[in-house]
């Protein structure tokens, strides 16, 4: 029987932290009408978002496109954390490659 004042890990009410791998690779955070590009590299990644890197000086909005060349898709993102160079994004849908991107 279960210790109340101990509950095993299984029975905390603290949600599992989805195993995120390691990765390393390029992307670009597509922003606003004009479609500009603030380049990235993605750190972690899992099904439901990842992990970016960025320049300091970088102005990333709450709500942009990611695309990943290496995957060939495009993530629909919506800022959950920013840390200094470090922004962690959910993922909230995808698209084809962008049609005027050149990678």
């Amino acid at each position: 029987m279960a210790n109340p004042a101990n509950p095993s890990p299984n029975e905390s009410d603290e949600p599992q932290r989805e195993h995120r791998p390691r990765v390393l690779k390029g992307g670009s955070i597509i922003t606003g009408i004009s479609n500009s590009e603030v380049g990235c590299t993605l750190r972690n990644q899992h099904e439901g978002g990842a992990e970016l890197k960025v320049t300091l000086e970088a102005r990333v909005p709450d709500r942009f496109l990611l695309y990943v060349p290496l995957d060939g898709i495009a993530y629909r993102c919506e800022v959950r954390w920013r840390r200094n160079d470090r922004i962690g994004v959910q993922f909230t849908g995808t698209e084809p490659k962008p049609r005027l991107h050149y990678g």
